[in-house]
């Protein structure tokens, strides 16, 4: 009989407070177990201070609770990642290149912040790929800025502890991220689900977040306990996923599947509507995606193919790879280049 589906849980408290080695071979020995099996661990331990995940939270509130036309200023120009996203103005499904039902029919709103050019001073930089963020006004919602980038600093933390861990998993030499993160190109994603009444319909091809992989190497996300989350297991089958009290919800993106030759997983998830007595259920989510360097090159790590094999993909930059994802969730464009990703979406039990 087979194990229930589980996301383990990994306290990385002997990586965050400087436990000592023995301590810390065991994390990134539960860490590697938990990427090879699941893409997802429940991070315990991570230092994330619980004012400023109230912060995060106030400023969500207060800003999508703003009238919909006064939040439509801060919609950024075409092909610009930041700033605000209405519903169904994505569709996630497109960045595997798998046909939506619906195109653009994921009715989740967000708001988009990241890293700019600003951030980098001294790196020369395009500033269409790391573009200044669109803050609303004070006034509006006084202290947003602040208490969002107080907590994108704490996600950015416990990303980069994560990459430590990461490397000693795999036998790299320590630090080895670093020299692929100097200049990451970070986006948090502030979500929210729980749209006003005649928003969207409720019919039957609504869907909260497509199906998709992430795109980069690791992301962080502080979510509500609510139902909807759910993520593709081993079995082919959909498992309804929450994250613990106090715990960080962790996921493997395409270029750590793609640098590790699918020793580890880049796990399909999605969020499907959690509807209670035909109204949207309140959800509300804030993911921090740490992708890498646009030009960090991603090609299999010599230890993770064996002798006489050939890597599973052929290598990539960041930014190329980002951008042909981009391309289908924002513009509609199917990704022709992730083939292996699409191929689970369509084997997988509906």
């Amino acid at each position: 009989m087979e194990a229930p589906f589980e996301v383990p849980a990994v306290d990385i408290s002997p990586y965050v407070h400087g436990g000592n080695p023995a301590e810390r071979a065991a994390v990134a020995a539960a860490v590697d177990v938990a990427c090879r099996t699941v893409g997802f661990v429940q991070v315990t331990g991570h230092g994330v201070p619980d004012a400023t995940s109230a912060g995060l939270v106030g400023a969500i509130d207060e800003f999508f609770a703003l009238p919909q036309d006064v939040k439509r200023r801060y919609v950024a120009p075409k092909g610009v990642n930041r700033g605000y996203t209405p519903p169904r103005s994505e569709s996630l499904s497109l960045s595997l290149g798998v046909e939506a039902a619906s195109r653009m029919n994921d009715f989740f709103e967000a708001f988009n912040t990241g890293a700019a050019v600003s951030d980098y001073p001294g790196v020369e930089l395009d500033p269409a790929v790391y573009p200044e963020d669109l803050w609303p006004d004070e006034e509006l919602v006084p202290g947003f800025r602040a208490r969002v980038q107080a907590w994108e600093a704490e996600a950015g933390r416990v990303a980069r502890t994560l990459t430590t861990v990461f490397a000693d998993a795999l036998g790299l030499e320590p630090g080895w991220f670093d020299r692929v993160t100097g200049h990451s190109l970070d986006v948090l994603r502030m979500n929210n689900y729980a749209l006003p009444p005649g928003t969207v319909e409720l019919d039957g091809d609504l869907t909260g977040m497509g199906e998709h992989t992430d795109y980069g190497i690791v992301t962080v996300l502080w979510a509500d306990r609510v139902a909807g989350l759910q993520v593709l297991g081993p079995d082919g089958t959909w498992h309804d996923v929450q994250p613990a009290e106090d715990a960080l919800l962790v996921n493997l993106g395409d270029a750590m599947a793609r640098w590790t030759n699918e020793r580890w997983t880049s796990t399909l998830h999605r969020v499907k509507p959690p509807i209670v007595d035909g109204t949207i259920e309140r959800r509300r989510s804030a993911a921090f995606f740490h992708d890498g360097d646009v030009d960090a090159v991603v090609a299999a790590l010599p230890g993770c193919v064996a002798p006489g094999e050939e890597p599973l993909y052929p290598p990539v930059t960041i930014g190329e790879h980002i951008a042909a994802k981009l391309a289908g969730s924002r513009a509609g464009r199917a990704n022709t280049a992730a083939q292996r990703e699409a191929a689970r979406v369509l084997a997988s039990a509906r």
